[in-house]
């Protein structure tokens, strides 16, 4: 029997990176949005807080996932794909071509993993559970920096003047911690973020134009 195997990440590093601008962006997001419609201030804390606990819920689930891995040994067609192909009337020499295909596939990939260094473990539950509790700590962080202001101050014209400060920075701080983490030029990263930061806004901006019209 195969055992599930999953490529092995950096860490609490690769979980900051999936949860953190998540959190982040998502909450920039709705906090700005939901402004626009007429909801009341308990309403706007409830949504908010909902989104959050979905979102995390989300990540988490999708960093689970993530360290799962396969039982199925990707390089060869399984019992149950074959007989989905044969279903579809294939000629035999047809199947056995996507089986090859499959197989130089895999050993392509093989390869690239060994000239990126990347290894392979056996999948374990504790360190896919702690994977995805941190991933979900760091969503919930990004999550509260843009959210805090909103529970500080109840005047949500200054509170969202703070927040945007905020989430700017926030991004600054990702983007350079991204760029050392991935080996990247740091100045790209964060002006790719900045302009993702700024088109949240500005998208936020639009709908607000066109609910007042």
């Amino acid at each position: 029997m195969l055992q599930k195997t999953a490529i092995r990440s950096t860490g609490w590093k690769t979980d900051f990176l999936i949860g953190f601008p998540d959190g982040l962006f998502l909450l920039f997001f709705t906090t700005l949005l939901i402004q626009v419609f007429p909801v009341d201030v308990q309403q706007f804390y409830n949504i908010n807080l909902w989104i959050s606990l979905g979102g995390t819920m989300l990540v988490m689930a999708t960093a689970w996932q993530a360290n799962r891995g396969e039982t199925h040994d990707e390089s060869s067609l399984s019992p149950e794909e074959r007989k989905k192909l044969e279903q579809l009337d294939l000629a035999e020499d047809t199947i056995v071509h996507i089986g090859k295909e499959m197989e130089q596939d895999a050993t392509r990939w093989e390869q690239i993993l060994q000239q990126e260094k990347v290894q392979q473990i056996h999948w374990h539950p504790l360190r896919a559970l702690r994977s995805t509790l941190v991933a979900g700590v760091f969503f919930l962080t990004g999550a509260f920096i843009a959210f805090w202001p909103y529970l500080a101050n109840e005047n949500f014209g200054a509170a969202t003047r703070v927040s945007t400060g905020l989430v700017f920075t926030g991004t600054v701080v990702f983007a350079f911690i991204k760029a050392k983490i991935t080996s990247q030029r740091t100045l790209p990263v964060i002006l790719r973020y900045l302009l993702l930061t700024a088109g949240i806004w500005l998208a936020v901006f639009i709908v607000k134009l066109v609910m007042e019209r």
